[in-house]
This record gives C-alpha cells, structure tokens and sequence, in this order.
C-alpha cells in the first residue's frame, strides 16, 4: 500500500478537474489528479467540438483533453491512473482509498468526478452515436442547421432541447412514452406555443436506422406504447434526453446531494465540508457545457487555495496566542 499525501486532491480528469489543475498548480500546491474510470471525461467520446472558445476550426474532444492533461502536468501536476472506491470526509486530512489499496491524504478535496448522460441501451444508439444520435443539443444541434430532427424524452431536459432545437431546424418533434409530460408547466406550455415542434405521443424508440454514404441516421423505426402499433420517421438527427446521472455514489451519506448533484453554496464551489470543493457536471444540473465546467473547476482551485491561506494563518495566530 502506498500513501499519497497532497494539499490539493482532484477526483476526475475532464474539463473541470484539469482546469483546477492548472490553476491550483500555478498556486504551488502540486495537486494530485485521480484520473477515474473515464479518463479525460465526456469529451473523449465527443468528435467534433465547435463551440469551445479560442478555436476558429472545429477540433477533436479526445485531442482538447490530451491538450489540457499536458498544459496540467506542464506546470506541476501529478496525474494518478486510479478508481477511486472509498472516500471518508469526517475529518482532515481527507483519507480516499484506491481500488488498487494506494491510499491519499488531502487537506482539501476537489470533486470532479461529473456526470453521464442516460441512454435508452439500444445497439443501434450506440452504433450510430456522434453519426447523428446525440445527447447534447446545446454541443450538437449547430450541426443540423435546417435538418429535420427528433428529441426523445418528456422531462424539462427533453423540452428544452426541442425549444433550443427550433434556433436551428424547422422541423422538431419530440417523442415521449407517455401522453403527457413531466416537465413543468410554463416549458409546455413554450413547446406547444412553437409551430417549429410537433408532439408524437405514447411512441417508444425501438432502433435507430442507418443509412446513406457516409453511413449515419436516416431515421427511427417506433412502437406505439398502448397499441403495440409499429411506424417509422426520418430524420436527420436525433437526440436523446432523458436525463443525467451525476457520478455521486461515493459521497452519499457524507455530502449534500440535489437530485444526486452534490449541493454548493451559491455562487461558490464550497460544499457543506470545509476543505471539500465540487465543481464541473456533478454540481451542475443546468448547463453541463465544457466550458462551463471549466470555469467551476477554475473556481474550485482559487477556492481551495484561499481556504487553504485561511487554515494556516488561522493556525500560526493560534500558535502565536
């Protein structure tokens, strides 16, 4: 077993935990960064990414986070190819065990572990993921300019993808299992208000159909969910929104969770432990963009330092009393 001891400890690798890298790297407080299962985060399954600042030309997920990992390691960080599977908060410093046994001490900790979207598990979804099945509109739907395409869900997310799908298509419908939806009343009533959507009532997705050259989605062979009635639609694009999972299992019981986001103080990325800091998709259930989640993890490190600062003059003034 080898224990490693830092003053600054970063679950995760994706936009969120390398931008507080860098940061807290510069500050002088040589942090460890626990890569995770996914390292690199959402991005390195993402293609195409047109919509991250400082780009004029579309660039690669995978080739951004190789980019940030080197400008991390660049100015003094230590990066840890490990899974984090215990985590105890009661005291400091910060005690997390490896699946390996390696153990890590920390006097503040930076959660960044983010979030996965949900899928609806169908082979043909991930097949045809990033040829036109997506489950981000907001990174996506630039690429359908005047296409037809498809939303599947019936939450707040669903809708508001549709509604910010309309920016770009004039032709949206969205698809619910159910004959009415769960989101809330004044996003519906926005959704019927627009003559760019449509409504397919009671339809679950049964596969997503490929097509044309180069291959990518033609269309979406559906289920009627109280008739068992099959139909098809095309279309160009199709996005999938029906909601996220934020990576949170290890701080349950030990953190304030919001719909399984860990819960912040406003503004801030101070959780209710002092010395424990969240940012990035697992605090953030509105956004969920790269660069948002790059900002929260700048701000993670710049609160950590000071919180850091804090505790050790707070300490030299007690030794001085």
């Amino acid at each position: 077993m080898t224990i490693h001891k830092t003053r600054m400890l970063i679950l995760g690798s994706g936009p969120a935990g390398l931008s507080a890298a860098i940061y807290g790297a510069r500050a002088g407080l040589k942090p460890i960064v626990v890569q995770g299962i996914q390292p690199g985060g959402q991005l390195m399954t993402t293609t195409d990414v047109e919509n991250y600042p400082g780009f004029a030309d579309v660039i690669q997920g995978p080739w951004l986070m190789e980019q940030m990992q080197k400008q991390a390691e660049h100015v003094g960080t230590t990066f840890m190819y490990d899974i984090v599977t215990g985590v105890d908060l009661s005291r400091r410093p910060f005690r997390l065990t490896g699946d390996g046994g390696d153990v890590y001490e920390a006097d503040t900790l930076i959660i960044a572990t983010g979030a996965q979207a949900k899928w609806l598990g169908l082979d043909s979804e991930r097949h045809l993921a990033g040829k036109g099945v997506s489950a981000c509109a907001t990174c996506d739907g630039f690429f359908y300019r005047g296409k037809k395409v498809v939303v599947i869900g019936g939450g707040n997310t669903a809708v508001e993808e549709a509604l910010y799908m309309t920016n770009h298509s004039p032709d949206v419908t969205l698809i619910h299992r159910r004959d009415s939806l769960r989101a809330e009343k004044i996003l519906q009533e926005r959704l019927f208000a627009n003559e760019r959507i449509s409504v397919l009532w009671d339809k679950t997705v049964e596969k997503f159909v490929a097509g044309g050259s180069p291959e990518g989605l033609v269309g979406l062979d559906l289920r009627d969910t109280r008739t068992g009635e099959h139909s098809h639609i095309a279309c160009d694009g199709a996005f999938v929104a029906i909601g996220h999972s934020p990576a949170t299992e290890l701080f349950q019981g030990q953190l304030a969770l919001d719909e399984g986001y860990i819960t912040v103080e406003p503004g801030t990325s101070r959780t209710a432990i002092p010395g424990v800091f969240a940012c990035g998709d697992v605090m953030d259930k509105h956004y969920r963009q790269a660069v948002t989640a790059a900002g929260t993890g700048c701000m993670a490190a710049l609160d950590a330092e000071r919180f850091l600062a804090e505790a050790e003059f707070a300490a030299k003034r007690a030794e001085a009393a």
